[in-house]
């Protein structure tokens, strides 16, 4: 006789199907956003899973739910590489190593950039904003106390550096996907404490942010119309 707790075969196979199912997803689209950013559609995730729009949408709303899920672990390392920095010896390093280790998860990662810039999804974004904004913060401010970096330089400077770099990544994908390397100790260089006064003063962390999400958004729209 069946207990209660017993469940019957043929549901047991559902259940193992639709596992199976969602892990395909979440495969597919951690691909497909990695490419195309989150200009991709769920429709496009399930094609390249290789099950239907139908199967995709029972297991997700959206495609902005399914990068929440994809992304949050991408966004987890990015913190603990941040407080890898922090527990570096040297402060300069230590801001350093955050800075390569973010830029080359980035710049592999058009949908992992597109959810840090804010882009389609302001909760999310608000939530990776309060994860990351404390550990960035220390980290140029340990450099400076420390003499490494400059004092007139901001956290969000950090963030037009990663920026500015990630463009150069997407330009030169073909040619030279790591030219931004060759950029970075120019950038690096301008952080030290012994350059000229900087001429203009940095944005706001919330002018930033919304600067950011604002300048992809009518890309996207200028892309849309064409």
């Amino acid at each position: 006789m069946s207990t209660i707790d017993e469940v019957p075969a043929p549901a047991r196979a559902l259940r193992k199907d639709a596992a199976r199912n969602r892990e395909l997803l979440l495969a597919a689209a951690r691909e497909v956003f990695g490419e195309r950013g989150l200009d991709a559609s769920l429709d496009d995730v399930a094609r390249r899973a290789g099950v239907g729009v139908g199967t995709a949408y029972r297991h997700f709303a959206n495609k902005y739910e399914l990068a929440g899920a994809i992304f949050k672990q991408e966004v987890d390392e990015i913190a603990a590489i941040a407080a890898d920095g922090l527990r570096h010896d040297d402060p300069w390093l230590g801001l350093v190593q955050f800075l390569e280790s973010t830029l080359e998860a980035q710049t592999v990662n058009r949908g992992l950039r597109e959810v840090l810039m804010g882009v389609h999804d302001a909760e999310l974004e608000a939530e990776v904003h309060h994860l990351l904004a404390g550990p960035i913060i220390a980290l140029v401010e340990r450099a400076q106390a420390a003499g490494a970096v400059r004092l007139d330089a901001a956290p969000t400077d950090l963030g037009a550096m990663i920026m500015m770099l990630c463009v150069v990544a997407d330009v030169a994908a073909e040619a030279e996907p790591r030219l931004w390397r060759r950029y970075l100790p120019i950038l690096l260089a301008g952080l030290r404490p012994d350059g000229p006064a900087l001429p203009v003063p940095p944005l706001a962390d919330d002018v930033m942010r919304k600067a950011m999400s604002s300048h992809k958004q009518r890309l996207a729209q200028v892309t849309a119309q064409r």
